[in-house]
């Protein structure tokens, strides 16, 4: 049915990047072809145009459909400003034709701040988006920077979304199939109801904690289940989780 790429937290500018980490994650994207790649935050590490800039030219290296949203890194020093003009718009969606699912982008950052918000106005966009595409029949996708439910291993929590319950709600009332994060840089996923929620961990990057390994997640969904795999940066990939697919 569909394979996706889901990467997060570049954190281009950062003195823990590394270069050499996003371009082999590209690479190997690039080789396994995924139907659509998901970037979901946090590209730089402050939000400056030369960041965004560079971050944008490797985002262009993707051979694949994009879908990219920020985070709340990339919302400091004024980088909310200039994200549309160097990257994508900032909530969006992107239906790939004849591959049965639609991703629904959201914009959860706010300026310099890092608590995430998704708000009322683009609350009622996904609400809509998902409405018409479960008309169409279409596996649904939600894609934000912030977490919506706290992640195991990541200490104390202090940045899930203000308005958590809200959109929780109504990922659930919609029947959301899947709901990708990044921002916590740690590598999970939870079922709630029939939805799959999933984050990825930093690409290409060393702010990690314990003994994680830089990582992007891909993605298998077929007409009976969902397995989200694991890539880390020393090449190993393992399963991450499998699920059923309810979407039939």
């Amino acid at each position: 049915m569909a394979f996706i790429a889901h990467l997060s937290d570049m954190h281009v500018g950062s003195l823990s990047f590394r270069e050499e980490l996003i371009l082999d994650a590209i690479d190997q994207i690039n080789e396994m072809g995924p139907d659509a790649t998901i970037v979901t935050g946090d590209l730089s590490e402050n939000g400056y145009y030369n960041e965004l800039n560079q971050a944008a030219s490797y985002l262009e290296q993707f051979h694949s459909p994009l879908l990219v949203v920020p985070g709340n890194h990339d919302s400091r020093h004024l980088g909310n400003c200039c994200f549309e003009e160097l990257l994508k718009e900032r909530y969006g969606t992107l239906q790939v034709k004849n591959q049965g699912f639609k991703v629904i982008g959201l914009d959860s950052s706010e300026p310099d701040l890092d608590y995430g918000k998704v708000g009322r106005s683009q609350q009622s966009f996904m609400v809509d988006a998902m409405k018409n595409a479960s008309k169409e029949g279409l596996f649904k996708i939600i894609a934000l920077h912030h977490h919506i439910i706290p992640v195991p291993r990541t200490g104390r929590e202090r940045n899930v979304l203000s308005d958590a319950g809200d959109i929780l709600m109504s990922l659930i009332e919609n029947h959301a199939d899947l709901v990708l994060s990044g921002h916590k840089h740690v590598p999970h996923t939870w079922i709630v109801h029939e939805t799959v929620f999933a984050t990825a961990g930093t690409v290409s990057s060393f702010k990690l904690r314990g003994k994680d390994t830089p990582s992007f997640n891909t993605i298998n969904i077929d007409e009976e289940n969902i397995d989200i795999l694991l890539n880390t940066a020393d090449g190993e990939t393992r399963l991450l989780a499998k699920y059923e697919n309810r979407c039939r």
